[in-house]
């Protein structure tokens, strides 16, 4: 008879168990109607008596198949006969025996890396993605775990980085050399042009649209004992010539306060690379900058806007990120479907990467046999490996009463025949 379920059986149990108790029945059916007929037949001769023979050769192997799977489960009729309930006694050893059958038949480099590879990865990929639904449902995902993601990092997440992890490292890391090193490059690649021409676009519509501001900066500076009419005319004439040359410059690309700057600049690109005063004051800079608080409020307001700006396209499904990020996939797609070398290159790499996992894990994973079923008691690791196995164990008993009825009646011949 079986016992109560347990408490964690799941659906796929409740089958397990009703299949079981079904063969169980079988079995036991087998056993009565060979001790039935043993019962009808008895005493008679003839062709009775190798049916009498073979229900009494029936009942033995029957009983003999029922000790002997009993005996792995339980105590058969509850008596402690030696070498009986195998399995709750050694529960632990058979747990150990079972990790190393995983680790020494399945976790192996060589079957693990033929498995990989015969199964074909990336051509799967490519024929999955290339279905426009699939390749849709990927963007979806990557955009809401992005968007998840995204909304987790708070605003004392990134003051916490920036004071722990960034400006020590700024701290200890020299400025100068590095500043030095992207101001020559940026010199050799004219990237600074840009910059100056947007500066001095600024600076002159600036100056044409504020002359009052100009006048009064230039007047606090202007001789008490001239006449104001003096004055007038000299900062008029001053603001004039600004504009004009302001002007001058921002028209002219080889104006020579354009080469004066430049090489200016060059030179300031050396003196950070090689001259210890420069690069002792711009070190100076470099701590007051990182000391000033609004370096955190910068990074803070930095962070939040580039966090909605992104956050906002990912919940877009027309959004420019959304679009971008369907035609990569489809591109992906694509080449994985035309080109065999690099499916292949991935398929190594998938292979590669299985077999680091489990030359490096796989020790960790197969214990975890060893711990749920030590964790086990006796019983319960008896019932749960019967809930398995024991719907096949009980073809036992069935092949032992038919197996053992034929030989009964193979015994009565023969003993006839000596007769």
């Amino acid at each position: 008879m079986t016992g109560p379920m347990l408490p964690t059986d799941s659906a796929a149990d409740a089958v397990r168990r009703s299949a079981l108790r079904r063969m169980r029945t079988v079995a036991v059916s087998l056993l009565l109607f060979a001790a039935a007929v043993y019962v009808v037949t008895l005493g008679r001769d003839g062709f009775w008596g190798f049916v009498n023979a073979g229900a009494e050769a029936s009942m033995v192997g029957a009983m003999a198949d029922w000790f002997a799977v009993t005996a792995l489960f339980k105590h058969p009729l509850g008596l402690p006969i030696p070498h009986t309930a195998l399995i709750p006694k050694r529960k632990d050893d058979l747990g150990k025996g079972l990790e190393q059958f995983v680790g020494e038949n399945f976790l192996q480099e060589d079957i693990i890396r033929e498995r990989i590879l015969s199964v074909g990865i990336s051509q799967r990929v490519a024929t999955w993605l290339a279905v426009p639904a699939n390749a849709t449902r990927v963007v979806e995902e990557v955009s809401d775990l992005a968007a998840i993601g995204l909304s987790k990092v708070r605003p004392d997440h990134i003051e916490s980085l920036v004071n722990d992890a960034l400006v020590p490292r700024f701290r200890e890391e020299p400025v100068a050399p590095l500043l030095g090193g992207l101001l020559d490059e940026a010199l050799a690649d004219d990237l600074h042009h840009g910059l100056v021409d947007l500066a001095l676009t600024e600076l002159h519509d600036w100056l044409i649209a504020n002359p009052e501001t100009v006048h009064e900066v230039i007047g606090e500076r202007a001789p008490w004992w001239a006449p104001d009419s003096v004055n007038t005319y000299v900062i008029n004439r001053l603001h004039l010539e600004m504009v004009r040359w302001m002007s001058e410059i921002r028209s002219q690309p080889e104006h020579r306060a354009r080469r004066a700057l430049d090489s200016m600049l060059r030179q300031l690109a050396t003196d950070l690379q090689t001259n210890p005063a420069t690069q002792d004051r711009a070190e100076r800079l470099k701590e007051r900058v990182l000391s000033h608080p609004a370096v955190i409020r910068t990074a803070i307001a930095v962070w939040s806007a580039l966090r909605e700006a992104l956050v906002k396209s990912l919940d877009d499904p027309t959004g420019v990120v959304h679009q971008r990020l369907l035609l990569e996939v489809d591109v992906l797609a694509k080449r994985l479907g035309s080109d065999a070398a690099l499916r292949d290159r991935l398929d190594q790499a998938a292979a590669d990467l299985a077999v680091f996992a489990v030359d490096r894990y796989g020790s960790e994973v197969t214990t975890i046999i060893t711990h749920t079923i030590e964790r086990w008691d006796g019983k319960e690791a008896s019932d749960r490996i019967e809930l398995h196995v024991g719907r096949d164990l009980q073809f036992i008993r069935i092949n032992g009463t038919i197996v053992g009825g034929l030989v009964g009646v193979i015994i009565h011949a023969v003993s006839l025949g000596v007769h």
